[in-house]
Parts: structure tokens; C-alpha cells; sequence
């Protein structure tokens, strides 16, 4: 069972023996070290590089092997396309509706508001490469980079929808192969054993990952960046709180399970991607514990990957309120339609952000690029404070990916509603299980 490879409660532990314990002190010990000695704290940059590397390396594997199992499982191909349907609208309507929230919250709170900035003694430099970056991402470039050079260059180049591609292929391909393919679906499915286990040692760096990414974070750009533009981040923060317990936790709430007890079951998770401002950190836990909590594995494999390039409620919500944030701070007094046509344009500009470096600025800058009414030089406001909203973007991003998951699995009927409370709720069979877990497995639930 899979259950070995992931952090698992096991009860009269210490509290600091579990993992997340360690990622929340790492993450203390890290904006302590630089907010006190900032040339330290930009110096352990690689720490928190280096963990990402590594997590990055098994994410393709994870998610072809995880994928063709699923996908080479089913009996009716036809399930995988309705599973996709099914997907797509649900994250094509959370997504618009993300977009909208920034867009209400924007013109109601105002937070760009009398800061009567001049647009021309904007650092325009600061933003240029990001700017280019915009300008090189098209529709038709975005389409043909799903499609890989090689099958192999699909595992290495560590793009997930050409990963998706693959396997969806091949795990079809297999399907067709009938009894024939048997021997090696099992190979398969042992390989993945491997690598869930790979998954756990990798776990054991957490907190060093965690402490390197947040030591840089903090010297690298100080706390006292947040103040000038607090107003800001600290709508930013509401605002996706809100829509994570209000909108998700309404639609958790239709799907038989809470929101909250979501969140507490993948606590080690949430806190390695605030830790290292990656919701990809996770993504091979977060695989592995919707498995356990009873989602099918095959749905798993294909809603989430899926959903970390078109499901990214927190990037939506960042989008529409810092391009009103920017317009109001420069003072452009934006129409109904052209915040509509803002809307539009971001949700199409807004696909396929994951994985890319600064994902969300990029996105924003494309955005304004199109809409020429908010000056993209604008951009420079919030550099600054891009960073510290990463983090909160990036654990929207992620708890609407596990919803998205749930969500699916139950209307595809492939949910076991009864492990799933038993899991979110520890109690019952799926707990036990988990407290018998090998003594080797890596505690940190």
C-alpha cells in the first residue's frame, strides 16, 4: 500500500518528530535568521533551490506512473475523456469565478486608491524580463509546447502537461493491449511503489528546504517591504482565506466532507508549499494522500497534474486585484467592459502558469500587455511584494487542487465516502491502518 510512502499519524510520538512540526519551526527559524542577519539568510538560497530540484526530479515519474495505472485500470476508455469533461468544467467555472472575487474585492476595497502615482517615474526596468517572458507566450506556442520532441524528453524537460500527454497515450495504448500488457501494467505498478518511497526519503529535507527558502525570502527582500504596500498583501490574504473557506468549503460542504478537516489532513503539505512558495513541492504527497483518502487513482493521476495548469484559483484572485490595484494606484479609471475585457484576457493568459518560474507576474504582465489601458511599468509597484503573495497564491492553488480531485472522484463515483471520513476525521479503519504503518515509514502528519 502506498500509505508507507507518505507521513502517517502514529500516536505517543513527540510532537517534533513529525514533519510538519519540523517545516513550521524550519520556517520560523528561517525569517528569524533573515530578519536578524539578512546576508546569511540570502546566502541559504540554495537550500531551498535544492529541495525543489529534487522534488521536481520525481514529479514526472510520479505523475506518468501514477496516470498509466490509473488510466490502463479502467475498463471503458471512455471514462478517461469523461473524467477529462468533467475536469475541464469544473475548472473553467472556479476559475472565472476566482477571477470575478479579485475583480469585486478590487472595487470595493480599493486598496490602489489615492497613491496618485506617476506611471513615467516608474522603474519600467525592474519588469522588463518579465515583460519579454509575456511577450514570448502566445496561444499557438503554449499549444504545440504541450506536444514533446521526444517520448523521453517528456520525463526529463519536467513540463507536466507534456507529461500528461505521454501517459494519457500510453496508459490507453496499454489498455488496448489486453492480457498482453498485464505483465508490464504490474511492472508499473511495483515501479511506482519505488518511487512513492523515493518520495518519502526526498520528505526527510523538508525543513532544511523550508529554512533555506524562507531565510532567502525574508533577507532578500525584508519584512519592512510589506509595510508601504501592506494594504495590498493584506487584501490579497483575506480574500483568498475567503475563498477557500466560503466558496470551496461550500462546495466541500455539497460533497459530504469539510473543508477545515481537509486542510488539517494536509497541514505537513500546505506548510512545506508557505515554506517554499511551491505548491509542486507537494504535489507527489498530495497524489499519494488523496489515494488514501479514498479518491481513485487514475482520477487522482489526471485531475491533479491537470489542475496545476488550469485550476490556479489563487493566481486568478492575484491577477484581477493587482491589475486593478496597479490602474488605481496610477490613476486609470477603468469601465465595466474594460475590467470585463481584463477578466477575459486573464483567463486565458492565466493557463498553463504552473510549473513556470514567477508564473504569476509573468501571467500579470502578459495580461496587461493585451489591455494597454493599465501601464505594465505599473508591474513595479508591486515587485516588491510579489514574493510574499507567492506563498499565498501558491496554497490557494493547491487546496483547490484537492478539492477539484474530491470533487470529480464522487461525481465519477469513484470516492469511498466512507474512507474519506474516516481519514479527514482520524478514526476508524483508515486510521488504524495508519497507525500500524512500518516503524521505517517517514512520520510526519
Amino acid at each position: 500500500m502506498r500509505g508507507d510512502a507518505i507521513p502517517t499519524i502514529v500516536p505517543h510520538r513527540p510532537f517534533w518528530s513529525h514533519l510538519y512540526a519540523q517545516v513550521l519551526t524550519a520556517i520560523v527559524l528561517g525569517a528569524v535568521v533573515g530578519h536578524v542577519w539578512p546576508a546569511t539568510g540570502e546566502a541559504l538560497k540554495p537550500l531551498g533551490d535544492g529541495f525543489i530540484k529534487l522534488v521536481k526530479m520525481v514529479i514526472a515519474p510520479v505523475i506518468f506512473l501514477t496516470l498509466v495505472s490509473g488510466i490502463a485500470g479502467l475498463r471503458e476508455l471512455r471514462t478517461v475523456g469523461r473524467v477529462a469533461a468533467k475536469a475541464f468544467g469544473y475548472f473553467l467555472f472556479f476559475s472565472t469565478l476566482a477571477l470575478a472575487v479579485g475583480l469585486v474585492v478590487a472595487n470595493v476595497v480599493q486598496p490602489g486608491a489615492d497613491m496618485n502615482i506617476d506611471p513615467a517615474t516608474l522603474d519600467a526596468g525592474a519588469i522588463v524580463d518579465y515583460a519579454h517572458k509575456a511577450h514570448e507566450t502566445t496561444l499557438t506556442g503554449f499549444l504545440l509546447a504541450i506536444i514533446p520532441d521526444t517520448f523521453v524528453s517528456a520525463l526529463t524537460q519536467g513540463n507536466i502537461l507534456q507529461v500528461l500527454l505521454v501517459a494519457i497515450l500510453f496508459g490507453v495504448a496499454l489498455s488496448l493491449t489486453g492480457e498482453r500488457g498485464a505483465p508490464l501494467l504490474t511492472m508499473i505498478e511495483q515501479l511506482g511503489e519505488v518511487v512513492f518511497r523515493l518520495v518519502g526519503i526526498l520528505m526527510r529535507a523538508a525543513p532544511i528546504g523550508a529554512f533555506g527558502a524562507i531565510a532567502f525570502t525574508v533577507g532578500k527582500y525584508g519584512v519592512g517591504s510589506l509595510v508601504n504596500l501592506g494594504g495590498l498583501v493584506a487584501t490579497f490574504y483575506l480574500t483568498s482565506a475567503l475563498f477557500v473557506l466560503v466558496v470551496l468549503g461550500a462546495v466541500a460542504r455539497a460533497h459530504g466532507f469539510s473543508i477545515l478537516r481537509l486542510i488539517a489532513y494536509l497541514k505537513a503539505e500546505l506548510l512545506l508549499v508557505l515554506g517554499t512558495s511551491s505548491s509542486e513541492a507537494a504535489l507527489p504527497n498530495l497524489i499519494v494522500k488523496l489515494e488514501e483518502a479514498g479518491c481513485d487513482r487514475g482520477i487522482v493521476g489526471l485531475v491533479v497534474p491537470t489542475g496545476y495548469s488550469f485550476n490556479l484559483d489563487g493566481t486568478n484572485i492575484y491577477m484581477t486585484l493587482a491589475a486593478l490595484f496597479i490602474a488605481q494606484a496610477t490613476g486609470v479609471d477603468l469601465t465595466l467592459g474594460q475590467q470585463l475585457l481584463l477578466l477575459a484576457v486573464a483567463m486565458l493568459s492565466s493557463k498553463g502558469a504552473a510549473g513556470v518560474t514567477g508564473a504569476g507576474f509573468i501571467t500579470l504582465a502578459a495580461t496587461l500587455s493585451i489591455v494597454p489601458t493599465v501601464p505594465v511599468a505599473g508591474m513595479a509597484l508591486i515587485l516588491g511584494v510579489d514574493r510574499f503573495m507567492s506563498e499565498c497564491r501558491s496554497l490557494t492553488n493547491f487546496i483547490g487542487n484537492a478539492v477539484a480531485a474530491i470533487v470529480v472522484a464522487r461525481w465519477e463515483g469513484k470516492l469511498d465516502r466512507q474512507r474519506l471520513h474516516e481519514t479527514l476525521n482520524n478514526e476508524g479503519p483508515a486510521a488504524r491502518a495508519a497507525d500500524l504503518a512500518p516503524a521505517t515509514t517517514i512520520q510526519g502528519e
